[in-house]
């Protein structure tokens, strides 16, 4: 694609972002950067959490790890709709009650001072940690499709990347998120249905004919019996559960746009509905992969060597003028909708949860808000340019398996206070929190040894959930159960 070209449809993206950011943040205080006043409309904000849910990663490597793993992602995403139920029907309502901003605030009034600090610090390396992974995925598009051939730098695309997320989100916050969400959302969704379209009208196949080659092709193939494998069924379906309840339930980017809404019934029935779109479109992704391959193959197109170049590589340099425009615009909307609502969440969680900022003065938490949200765009920056080095596997592997790390001792956290009465030595939770993550990564990297043969894949997130809720057994209160 020409430079030019591409440069222009960025900056007209990104003025469009502008605008929503400039009719959301008027009067905006820092209720609304939090809050949004709790005034969203929920069918908005499901429409909007597809873009975030789906993200970069999604976008790119799914279709390209169909040619690793056929379709068994798909085990990880039904154990996902079941996950969103729960987060729905259990969570929620505990959210709504308590009427939290950060989702945090919880374990203080459950635990204390201690857990509730716990909880919020492996909320902040979580999501920096899943944010600077997506974001480094479309700064290396964004460096192939248009700063490579104006002899930018990495550095510098990656620093571009981050100033325009915080121009349109430092006044509006979640506010603006949630339309900006919405508008990425589109962009996302045209740009898989208008690349399968492509596909399938290249080859003269109709619709239904389509289908059929899908269904008939090996990557296809969904379900892994096999006990022993990562990709084993049960394994995928449990993990996809717990990994929701975790990455959507216990997450301060996802339940910030949840508890917007009006009322306790108007978030269940945002997730609810979001839910059922959700696996639809990730089915849609799977499809789109099969066909990628076929195109390939067809056409003689050699592979690239990473799978997450596989959509790229084809839809920048194989197809047509219309299916680059809407790939970049496509990608680039999946990885702002989740990168931004990160920036966001994360400057909420650390201004709430460490820095009292409701206990100030109005004109001094602006202040607050502002330092904080351009320290966390910084700290971004140097998180991707450290992942730029030692990154070598498959993004959406390496997304999961950090998560599977970072966000177990959140659900040990949550579910010892959620499924107990009992108190425990709130000093000594961080101690607790802090030794999961090793104790998961030893059994982790042992597991064949230790478990004849067993490997484990994306359960590592309950493994370390598990020995956090039993570290807080072995520190609570004696006759402390009520």
């Amino acid at each position: 694609m020409n430079p030019l070209l591409v440069a222009l449809l960025l900056g007209g993206y990104f003025l469009m972002l502008i605008v929503i950011s400039q009719l959301t943040g008027k009067s905006a205080t820092t209720d609304t950067f939090f809050t949004a006043n709790r005034k969203s409309p929920w069918f908005v904000v499901a429409f909007g959490m597809i873009g975030t849910t789906i993200s970069g990663v999604t976008f790119i490597s799914v279709p390209g790890e169909v040619g690793n793993s056929a379709s068994t992602y798909f085990e990880f995403i039904m154990g996902n709709l079941v996950g969103f139920w729960i987060v729905a029907l259990v969570l929620l309502p505990v959210y709504y009650k308590l009427n939290l901003i950060s989702i945090y605030s919880y374990l203080e009034q459950r635990f204390g001072y201690y857990t509730y600090k716990s909880g919020s610090f492996f909320f902040l390396l979580s999501r920096t940690i899943g944010a600077a992974f997506r974001m480094y995925l479309v700064a290396e598009v964004l460096q192939l499709a248009l700063f490579d051939a104006l002899g930018v730098p990495f550095s510098v695309t990656v620093l571009l990347s981050i100033f325009l997320i915080w121009v349109y989100t430092y006044k509006g916050g979640v506010k603006t998120i949630i339309w900006t969400d919405s508008l990425q959302t589109i962009f996302l969704l045209t740009a898989v249905i208008l690349t399968i379209h492509y596909i399938f009208s290249s080859f003269g196949w109709s619709a239904g004919e389509t289908m059929r080659k899908i269904y008939d092709h090996p990557y296809s193939r969904i379900f892994d019996w096999d006990v022993k494998s990562g990709k084993y069924f049960f394994k995928q379906f449990i993990a996809g559960i717990f990994v929701t309840i975790v990455m959507v339930g216990l997450d301060q980017d996802m339940m910030q746009k949840n508890l917007t809404c009006k009322s306790l019934k108007e978030a269940q029935k945002n997730m609810l509905t979001f839910s059922s779109v959700f696996v639809v479109v990730v089915g849609m992704f799977l499809m789109l992969g099969v066909l990628l391959y076929i195109f390939a193959a067809n056409n003689g197109i050699q592979l690239p060597q990473k799978s997450d170049f596989l959509f790229p590589s084809l839809a920048l340099n194989h197809m047509s003028l219309m299916i680059g425009i809407f790939f970049l615009l496509g990608i680039t909307a999946a990885n702002y909708a989740s990168a931004d609502s990160a920036l966001t969440s994360l400057t909420t969680a650390f201004c709430v949860d460490f820095l009292d900022i409701n206990k100030r003065p109005q004109e001094k938490r602006k202040r607050l808000l502002r330092l904080t949200h351009v320290s966390f765009s910084l700290l971004l920056f140097l998180v991707i340019m450290i992942f730029r080095i030692i990154n070598d596997q498959s993004v959406v592997v390496a997304v999961f398996k950090a998560a599977g790390y970072t966000y177990g001792p959140l659900l040990g956290l949550f579910a010892f206070g959620l499924l107990t009465k009992k108190q425990v030595n709130d000093n000594l939770v961080p101690v607790i929190a802090l030794s999961s993550p090793f104790i998961a990564w030893f059994i982790d990297a042992w597991s064949p040894e230790l478990l004849n043969g067993y490997k484990i894949g994306f359960e590592l997130i309950i493994i370390n959930g598990a020995i956090t809720f039993l570290g807080m057994l072995l520190i609570q209160k004696k006759h402390a159960d009520s």
